[in-house]
């Protein structure tokens, strides 16, 4: 990962990453190789054959990977939340400066 924050607020703070619904996913494993920040680890000889290993790797806001999913298997925390939740953050650090 090449940041360890977004807007000034510690990413590890932030919940946003791909959530996978295995039971609408077909292992194409389109998302896995689309996304070029680690967030994903492989598992060919489980049932399960990948996880989100990586949270935090995942870019905040960024659904590329769900976009590429043709099952629609993938989803992300709600956008409007998020954002709601990094702003209280934000003022909440400012206010304790």
């Amino acid at each position: 990962m090449s940041e360890t924050s977004f807007m000034g607020v510690p990413r590890e703070q932030i919940d946003w990453s791909p959530r996978i619904d295995f039971s609408k996913c077909n292992y194409c494993m389109e998302c896995v190789e689309f996304c070029p920040h680690n967030v994903y680890e492989v598992h060919e000889d489980e049932e399960q054959k990948f996880v989100v290993k990586n949270p935090n790797n995942c870019v905040v806001f960024c659904r590329a990977c769900g976009k590429t999913c043709g099952e629609d298997a993938i989803s992300f925390p709600n956008k409007n939340e998020t954002t709601a939740h990094i702003k209280s953050m934000r003022k909440e650090a400012n206010e304790n400066e």
